[in-house]
């Protein structure tokens, strides 16, 4: 019995500080103090959606392309600060789309500067039909692509020449390095084009093949305009063309105004099921009710750690498995009251009924964690925010459940006399 009251005793001081966690004060350190994240429809921010053009990919290499431009783009905005951005694609009507959210972002002209404005890197050789006069009236016919681009990037940064004049310095990757030996190769004391977004932006003239996979774009750039592109070209250049076809800007206070109502219904909901819980099943129904505070402080804990971002959809999530912690402990007391009618001791109705309990609780959670993954994995993404947090919360309150709520019964039982059953205190309903 002195250790059970340990135990109990240890579990509600980890529930405190896991609460003192989750809603700080004061006395906090600053790395402790790990705030929410929330998501683009409760914090504002932008979202934009592109259009991705994959007509000069291959047939079957689209995928690819897609997740490569993922990749790319997320990249891209995690460079430039954004923090924990919100990047997919999908395929629809035969169309590709890419669906970028930044919470907390409210300039969208620069969300877009950012995302769109990503270069597309290209060396050009010079065509063999092609003749001087012909760089003058149509540079772009002057020269003819090659294989090599911006997806052979390893690494790109802003460095100074003798004449303190800023120039990008880039390094390709094993495979973009064998193609720029060949290239300079092939090419020598001709020019080997350097194009941006199909602009010639240097000319440079090969003297000697060029090994070790590193070149230089010279230009006539600022530090600044040489580090922004620098910046672009290491966070990957864009396998395919993207289109702007929608903007979408939520504000902040329309963010704050949902995450209010949702806390507030969530409020007011635990509070109604807190006072029914302890009118209708007395102490049992008090020691839920404290149970089921550990429980959303270990939930709200575990969502901070991990971290969840939390949307309406996920705070629903939550909600609800609140709701299916105090099942848990529903049934669990509804089991001990009919060992109590048997004539059982108090602590046999508790074991009882626990025991008897266990198998309907274990059975309903699992079906529920089921399909909660079911919806993470073919859901959108609000609805893998709602599966996310609603299994996570399930799983918490199996423990609170099953541990938590039978540590404090039976630390309690046994002041009410070991053997002794107490009608009024374990009872359920509003009779006396």
């Amino acid at each position: 019995m002195i250790r059970t009251r340990i135990l109990a005793v240890f579990l509600l001081v980890v529930g405190v500080i896991a609460g003192y966690f989750v809603y700080p004060r004061f006395g906090i350190p600053e790395f402790f103090n790990i705030p929410f994240r929330l998501g683009l429809d409760l914090q504002g921010g932008v979202h934009l959606i592109y259009k991705a053009d994959l007509s000069q990919i291959p047939l079957g290499q689209g995928g690819s392309a897609l997740e490569g431009l993922r990749d790319v783009i997320e990249r891209r905005v995690n460079f430039f600060g954004v923090s924990e951005p919100e990047v997919r694609t999908e395929r629809t009507l035969g169309e590709s789309h890419l669906s970028v959210k930044l919470a907390g972002v409210f300039d969208t002209a620069r969300a877009i500067q950012l995302i769109g404005e990503t270069p597309f890197l290209e060396f050009r050789t010079e065509r063999k039909d092609t003749v001087a006069s012909d760089l003058e009236n149509d540079p772009l016919a002057f020269y003819e692509p090659t294989e090599l681009n911006g997806r052979y990037l390893q690494d790109a940064r802003m460095d100074f020449d003798q004449n303190n004049s800023p120039y990008v310095y880039i390094t390709f990757n094993p495979e973009g390095a064998k193609i720029f030996e060949k290239l300079t190769e092939e090419n020598i004391d001709k020019t080997i084009a350097i194009f941006l977004d199909g602009v010639p932006i240097s000319t440079p003239v090969v003297r000697q093949k060029i090994s070790g996979g590193t070149a230089q774009i010279t230009g006539q750039f600022t530090p600044e305009e040489a580090r922004l592109l620098a910046q672009r070209l290491h966070s990957g250049a864009l396998p395919v063309p993207i289109e702007l076809i929608s903007q979408e800007r939520v504000e902040a206070t329309h963010g704050a105004e949902s995450l209010a109502k949702s806390f507030f219904s969530g409020l007011v909901g635990l509070l109604l099921v807190m006072v029914f819980m302890i009118l209708w099943y007395r102490l049992s129904g008090l020691i839920a009710v404290v149970a089921l505070l550990i429980y959303g402080a270990f939930s709200l804990t575990l969502f901070k750690l991990i971290p969840v971002t939390f949307t309406t959809a996920g705070i629903a999530g939550f909600i609800l498995s609140v709701g299916m912690a105090v099942d848990a402990n529903v049934l669990i007391f509804e089991r001990m009251k009919e060992e109590l009618k048997r004539g059982r001791t108090l602590g046999g109705a508790l074991e009882e009924g626990f025991d008897r309990a266990w198998n309907a609780i274990r059975d309903s959670n699992i079906s529920s964690i089921m399909t909660a993954l079911i919806l993470w994995f073919f859901g959108t993404d609000a609805v893998k925010g709602f599966a996310l947090t609603l299994g996570l919360g399930i799983v918490v309150s199996m423990f609170t459940a099953i541990v938590i709520t039978r540590t404090f019964m039976r630390a309690i039982q046994r002041r009410h006399g070991s053997g002794e059953t107490v009608p009024f205190l374990y009872k359920s309903g509003f009779g006396w």
